[in-house]
């Protein structure tokens, strides 16, 4: 998450995580979740600390602030609860007996984190947030279908969140299966191949080896990030500024999200 964590690839500074242009759209896409390759993806426009203020997102009752209410302030409370995740200086906030009991009746996420089902990469604990801060989505590389895409729906139009993130990761499992069998042009067991097939257009064919999978997880995220920005409800709310969608990266060596950019 800090401007000065050293990706675990030796690139030297890391970008700040959600500093960037932010998205816009491009042109009309129909929604498909099997298509090998997309057209008219929205890409990162202008800077999402540029973009217009969102309404403030309501309180919550035991709270000791009110929740972030536009894409910069929850990119900037994201940020911060890494570093306080990478510090071990966790505040594990919102779990007292009166957050309970307020949480009971409402819920006001401030982000939307579809990250992938690895078991070293849970949001709440990585960004440091507690209950009614955020609302999850996990699937294994981070792969859409209509209930994932439903879900991420559902917490922007619903509930009026303003950010969403593809939270992908070092060392994906997923990732590394769909680089293999397309290399082995083996099948996986049952299942598992839709995965793979969801995953195989982001498959980065310019490196070999370990290369070619830790390039895919960012190349996946970026896919993934480019397909939920493409559907026309998320893309209305992204260009009035209510919204952004951004994609970043968690290193297990390091403890540290950055960007995808």
């Amino acid at each position: 998450m800090n401007s000065d964590s050293p990706s675990h690839r030796g690139a030297g500074r890391a970008p700040h995580p959600f500093a960037g242009p932010r998205p816009t759209t491009g042109g009309p896409v129909r929604r498909t979740l099997l298509r090998t390759a997309l057209t008219g993806a929205a890409a990162l426009g202008a800077g999402v600390g540029t973009a217009r203020p969102a309404t403030a997102a309501p309180h919550t009752p035991g709270t000791a602030a009110p929740r972030p209410g536009t894409p910069g302030e929850a990119l900037a409370e994201l940020a911060a609860g890494n570093r306080r995740w990478r510090a071990y200086r966790e505040r594990h906030p919102h779990e007292t007996p009166e957050i309970r009991r307020a949480l009971t009746t409402a819920q006001h996420p401030f982000a939307v984190v579809l990250g992938c089902i690895d078991s070293r990469v849970p949001p709440e604990l990585v960004f440091d947030q507690g209950l009614g801060d955020l609302m999850t989505v996990r699937t294994a590389g981070e792969v859409l279908d209509e209930a994932v895409l439903g879900s991420v729906a559902y917490g922007v139009l619903e509930l009026g969140i303003p950010l969403v993130v593809v939270l992908g990761h070092q060392s994906c499992g997923a990732v590394r299966a769909a680089v293999e069998a397309e290399e082995s042009g083996g099948r996986l067991p049952a299942h598992i191949q839709y995965l793979a097939d969801q995953i195989s257009p982001a498959i980065d064919h310019g490196k070999e080896g370990d290369a070619r999978i830790d390039a895919t997880v960012d190349a996946n995220v970026r896919l993934v990030r480019s397909r939920l920005a493409a559907e026309p409800d998320l893309a209305a709310k992204v260009d009035t500024g209510r919204l952004a969608i951004v994609g970043a990266r968690y290193e297990l060596t390091s403890q540290a999200v950055h960007r995808v950019a």
